[in-house]
């Protein structure tokens, strides 16, 4: 027993040896904190680091991104919605018209789609993309759209009016630089497995290339949770307009993966005080290529549109007309 207790004697004191070497002693016996960096907000546990230029500090005053004429960010609320993805002029044309007269300011389409199997219709492409742009002109909607791949920045951002750079992509960074020498408004989604600081760091990546126009979108990350597609993380919502300048805006249709959920957590995200929606509406949901089970109806899409009406006067804001 006494070689024990003096073997452990002999490791205490090498130890303690070791922590003055380091110079940690002072701050453990003072009770000190380790020093951190300026730009890291202490009231978030476990030390979240926002770098420079997406954080609030850098710049109190919000950002106000410009797509087409339209103002995210500002105090009105902003609907995008659209098609998950352009499958035919007719469902793209009859949509836009549909989502449009029912009070969306921005119109969202995939043209390129990313999906988990390479045997899912992965979109029209570039055709998909000249459609786009005829809808928006005929209806007078702003256009957003994903672009997938560093080679097509530059055509997609000759068509559209804001560049989405969807989940998958979130830590492509290439992709983000690339974007970023645009100063093209972009559309950034949190990935389904990143944290809000892996997520800030992805925005930095944009905003260090020069472009300010950048609209974050929490969509849902990845959890244990089986019965919805993604978890919709709305604690992200006042988390990110704490911490950063940016506008936040929410996609309760991926965050959910149920059409019957999408209105609630429509309504639930402009009470957290989202800056906008993005959401997926089909003229025949039943016949969508893609998401059509997370896609609202038209009956659906223009009964929520009367009722963020009323979250948004009962939180003192309007949705943009």
């Amino acid at each position: 027993m006494a070689n024990s207790n003096s073997h452990l004697l002999l490791l205490w004191r090498r130890m303690n040896r070791y922590i003055k070497n380091l110079k940690l002693d002072t701050h453990i016996r003072k009770g000190k904190k380790m020093e951190s960096n300026d730009y890291n907000d202490p009231a978030i546990m476990g030390g979240c680091s926002v770098p420079v230029r997406v954080n609030r500090k850098s710049k109190p005053d919000v950002t106000i991104v410009n797509v087409g004429g339209i103002k995210v960010g500002s105090s009105e609320i902003v609907i995008i919605a659209g098609p998950c993805a352009v499958e035919n002029h007719e469902q793209l044309i009859e949509t836009a018209k549909i989502v449009k007269k029912a009070g969306a300011v921005l119109l969202r389409g995939g043209a390129f789609k990313p999906r988990s199997s390479p045997y899912n219709f992965q979109g029209l492409g570039e055709e998909g993309i000249k459609m786009l742009r005829e809808a928006g002109r005929e209806t007078g909607l702003p256009i957003v759209t994903e672009v997938m791949d560093t080679r097509m920045v530059k055509f997609v951002a000759e068509y559209a009016d804001m560049l989405q750079i969807g989940s998958r992509n979130m830590q492509n960074y290439p992709l983000l630089k690339e974007v970023g020498m645009l100063r093209k408004p972009v559309l950034l989604k949190r990935g389904m497995m990143a944290t809000i600081e892996e997520y800030l760091l992805a925005a930095e990546y944009i905003l260090n290339q020069g472009n300010e126009q950048v609209v974050l979108c929490e969509r849902g990350i990845r959890t244990f949770e089986t019965t919805t597609r993604n978890t919709l993380d709305l604690s992200a919502v006042p988390m990110l307009k704490h911490l950063t300048h940016l506008p936040v805006i929410v996609d309760p249709s991926h965050g959910t993966g149920h059409r019957w959920m999408v209105p609630p957590m429509a309504k639930a995200a402009v009470a957290a005080g989202a800056d906008g929606l993005i959401m997926e509406v089909h003229y025949k949901p039943e016949e969508a290529l893609c998401d059509g089970y997370q896609s609202l109806s038209p009956d659906e899409f223009t009964k929520l549109m009367a009722d963020l009406k009323k979250v948004g006067h009962a939180i003192g804001r309007d949705i943009l007309a």
